[in-house]
């Protein structure tokens, strides 16, 4: 092995090492201007009194949906997809995210220790068909920081927050 390929492989296995030890939210200067972590601008979603409603459990294979727990949880509303792809969030990048929100991309609750959640409507016939307003709630919020309820599911890493009380009225 030459030196150069020695050097090379040290600085990238010290980028890597950089990488790995970032934790949190990606870009922190992309700051929130509506609500904090301890003061949140709005609450979405009404605390469920057990972790499904009747049409998602009537929905689940032998009735059984997939396992949940109620939450409670204060994050930022973000565009799933632009702060995967991208990494924008925040007041600057609000306008675009309702847009993309609007236009069908997920919503997603970025925390404090950098966790993202996909948002979901829980109701579940409801959901399907189109009897909850995740887009205008999610919209609304779009890069404020809020508390969100809801019951948590992951599946083999991906995690979401169904949320209760999002029926158009």
């Amino acid at each position: 092995m030459t030196r150069k390929t020695l050097v090379v492989l040290i600085g990238a296995a010290g980028l890597t090492a950089a990488w790995a030890a970032k934790t949190g939210i990606l870009h922190p200067e992309m700051t929130v201007d509506s609500g904090t972590w301890d003061k949140p601008a709005a609450t979405l979603g009404t605390k469920p009194d057990q972790p499904w409603s009747g049409t998602t459990i009537s929905a689940g294979v032998d009735n059984k949906p997939q396992p949940g727990k109620p939450v409670t949880m204060t994050g930022e509303i973000v565009d799933f997809s632009c702060y995967l792809q991208v990494g924008k969030h925040g007041e600057k990048h609000r306008s675009c995210g309702q847009k993309c929100v609007q236009n069908g991309n997920p919503a997603g609750l970025l925390t404090k220790d950098g966790s993202l959640y996909m948002l979901i409507a829980e109701e579940h016939d409801p959901r399907r068909d189109g009897g909850v307003d995740l887009k205008s709630a999610a919209a609304d919020q779009m890069g404020h920081i809020v508390t969100v309820n809801g019951t948590e599911a992951s599946v083999n890493g991906y995690s979401a927050i169904f949320i209760q009380g999002l029926a158009k009225k």
